[in-house]
């Protein structure tokens, strides 16, 4: 449910439309457009967007987001940091209220993965709602209010980063004895 709307079934332009951003695990970038058509694409589906303004918002993503320097490279030459920034800006070019981001830090170096979370965190400053699933619980424990810990289709646990890092059934089942932060 959102904003007491069942989306469950719902195809993901109506999802979009509700105001739901998806960041899937997977490229999702056309890779034969620019990033700067890969932007377009999203914004001209805004109807109620002029020209003026979509490509005010244009220009705000590919700044935002540092895909000035690459805003007429194709998608499939991006590096893996620029290409998940550039998913983002996509999912943020429809204004959503809640983004989805599903394994936001796969397939990313080192550097962009800082990057990455700054923007995630950002997202949450500016209001938007964020569930992230991820493997990578250094990086996602680093960046989230709550998390919850799941084995076996069940929550085992769940808390703040502190709550999760101390329960012995995570260490167990999921971190190890040696995990730190």
């Amino acid at each position: 449910l959102l904003d007491d709307r069942r989306l469950t079934n719902a195809p993901m332009h109506q999802r979009a439309r509700a105001g739901i951003g998806y960041l899937p695990q997977e490229a999702s970038v056309f890779r034969k457009l620019s990033t700067q058509d890969n932007l377009k694409a999203i914004l001209e589906l805004r109807a109620d967007l002029n020209r003026t303004r979509r490509a005010e918002i244009l220009e705000q993503l590919l700044n935002e987001f540092h895909l000035q320097g690459v805003r007429k490279s194709l998608g499939e030459r991006l590096s893996g940091g620029e290409r998940r920034r550039l998913e983002i800006a996509r999912a943020l070019a429809s204004e959503p209220a809640f983004m989805l981001l599903d394994e936001p830090f796969a397939g990313v170096d080192p550097i962009s993965v800082t990057d990455i979370k700054k923007e995630i965190r950002d997202l949450a400053g500016r209001g938007i709602g964020v569930l992230i699933t991820d493997h990578n619980v250094r990086d996602t424990l680093d960046i989230c209010d709550r998390a919850y810990i799941v084995s076996g289709g069940h929550i085992i646990a769940d808390g703040v980063p502190e709550e999760i890092l101390a329960n012995t059934q995570v260490r167990d089942v999921y971190l190890g004895a040696g995990f730190r932060l």
